[in-house]
């Protein structure tokens, strides 16, 4: 395997796909990366070293899997496609510090998975070109899932990047925004034009940084609250925090609480859920929950 090129080139990746017979399933979301200098990229965000490894989530052919390889202890790459095992199997040959593994990211264990493939490094970061058509349910369920992460680099469709990263007062901003800057600091990393892939997605891509909080940034008494709080303040988008709030924790008969309430919690019920701050929300969860709205 030695003197080969790297597999994210066009052509190499061509003469893989043809060679194995390979086919693009679009259920899968499957846009291979065919540039080096946007890999590149994506591992320096990591900040991997040999004393850290790294989870992939999607390798398809390997192309970033071989660059991970290069630079981390030891790499997980987890793969829902049991076509692309064999050509795994091949390209990864040289590299003995990567676990290929075949399954559903969103099915697996991944406390069991960290326990048993990094158990002798210091620190673990999530490195992957996500499908897009799964990216929030696989980012959500990594951070709730509270895995002993250090960052969670990823290729996304730039739209939802975005959401990820907007502060308050933005059109971008919304639950997404929220639930993702509770568990971590997002941080754009750099756009991605569709013509780096083959074949070529019809969006913008985006990379994007997540570091992983040790701690949230605001203490809440019950997180589930906390989140429920925040989905049905931006339920309607165009109505204001108290008209949003009153649909889901309040009945006709107690409905006059609730301005009280929000003023107690230094918030005007005239605003609306997308001016709101991370620490109003909490304020306001907490103060709504000692008040018995669940």
């Amino acid at each position: 395997m030695k003197g080969l090129e790297d597999i994210a080139t066009p052509r190499r990746t061509k003469e893989i796909i043809q060679r194995h017979g390979f086919s693009f399933k679009k259920s899968l979301g499957q846009n291979f990366l065919v540039d080096q200098n946007i890999l590149q990229k994506i591992v320096a965000a990591a900040g991997l070293d040999e004393t850290k490894g790294a989870l992939e989530i999607g390798p398809g052919i390997g192309a970033l899997t071989e660059r991970l390889a290069r630079s981390a202890k030891c790499v997980t790459a987890v793969e829902i496609d049991q076509r692309l095992l064999p050509i795994l199997d091949e390209v990864m040959a040289p590299y003995d510090q990567v676990r290929v593994r075949h399954g559903d990211v969103l099915k697996l264990d991944l406390k069991e998975v960290f326990a048993e493939d990094f158990a002798d490094v210091e620190k673990v970061s999530v490195v992957a070109n996500l499908p897009y058509y799964v990216t929030t349910p696989i980012l959500m369920k990594l951070l709730e899932d509270k895995l002993p992460l250090e960052n969670i680099v990823v290729m996304i469709q730039k739209e939802v990047a975005e959401r990820m990263a907007a502060a308050p007062g933005s059109k971008d901003y919304g639950s997404l925004s929220i639930a993702v800057q509770y568990y971590s600091e997002p941080e754009l990393v750099c756009i991605v034009p569709h013509t780096v892939f083959i074949p070529q997605p019809n969006v913008e891509s985006a990379v994007i940084r997540l570091r992983v909080r040790p701690e949230p940034p605001v203490q809440v008494p019950d997180e589930k609250h906390f989140f429920e709080v925040v989905q049905s303040a931006f339920a309607q988008r165009r109505k204001t925090i108290a008209n949003n709030l009153k649909s889901r924790f309040f009945t006709k008969e107690n409905k006059d609480a609730l301005e009280p309430l929000l003023r107690s919690a230094d918030i005007e019920p005239s605003r609306r859920g997308e001016t709101l701050s991370i620490e109003e929300f909490a304020r306001l969860s907490t103060l709504l929950l000692e008040a018995g709205y669940k």
